[in-house]
């Protein structure tokens, strides 16, 4: 997760253990962008590209790394029984409880688990992920910087994939965020969202080409009264059942 700013806390911290020290490595030795402590055959992808020319390219592990991404005298530094590629392997949530001591790992991680993503592992590709899951990245690297009250939130779909239980996790995270003063603004099709908004556009009344047009406007229980808008069809039946 190094667009997340937890990878910097992690390697500042090996390179702070005393066998790092004494060896005079910095936190970069343990960054698997540049030259020094990641494996020179792979440079730091655990993987080879193979091109197939008329074919998509195949990527197979790294013969000398065997997929870890760092040279031996890298992995040889470890904390708690773990080394950097150990700790990249962790999901988020495995993550959380090992660094549970570190403040400056922990609540970045934390801010992760807040938005439903505690499945994800440190070291996954951020080419990997859903565009949900990528929104929700961003929106946990927000939660982990300082609040400022006056920033504005534009989320699409991000409850896309989402268990309902996670989707009640994101929810209490956009809560958190318009009740520090900021702005939230979600296109999303899920009842679970749409019903705790504060306000509600609604657009249609068809799809494609017969929508576009404003059908009403307003709090959830007056959209769900609306006489020709889909959502309020679902609304209404929603509503009851909170």
């Amino acid at each position: 997760m190094t667009y997340t700013g937890a990878f910097t806390p992690i390697r500042e911290l090996f390179s702070q253990l005393p066998a790092a020290r004494v060896r005079g490595y910095d936190a970069g030795r343990f960054s698997f962008n540049v030259k020094g402590g990641r494996c020179e055959n792979c440079e730091g992808d655990g993987l080879i590209k193979i091109e197939m020319h008329f074919l998509p390219d195949v990527y197979v592990e790294c013969e000398v790394c065997h997929g870890k991404r760092y040279n031996r005298e890298t992995l040889e530094i470890t904390y708690k029984g773990k080394h950097i590629a150990d700790v990249l392997d962790m999901t988020v949530d495995e993550a959380a409880r090992f660094f549970r001591n570190v403040p400056s790992i922990s609540e970045k991680l934390d801010s992760l688990l807040d938005v439903g993503l505690g499945y994800l592992r440190l070291g996954q590709a951020g080419t990997t992920l859903s565009g949900g899951e990528a929104q929700r990245v961003k929106l946990a690297t927000e939660l982990a910087k300082k609040a400022t009250g006056r920033t504005l939130y534009i989320l699409d779909e991000p409850t896309t994939g989402l268990h309902f239980a996670d989707i009640e996790k994101l929810l209490q995270v956009l809560m958190k965020l318009r009740n520090a003063g900021n702005t939230v603004i979600v296109i999303e099709h899920n009842l679970e969202m749409i019903k705790c908004a504060d306000w509600i556009i609604d657009l249609g009344p068809e799809g494609g080409e017969g929508g576009g047009d404003i059908v009403g406007e307003g709090p959830p229980e007056k959209i769900a009264e609306l006489p020709r808008s889909y959502t309020a069809q679902y609304l209404r039946t929603s509503l009851k059942n909170t």
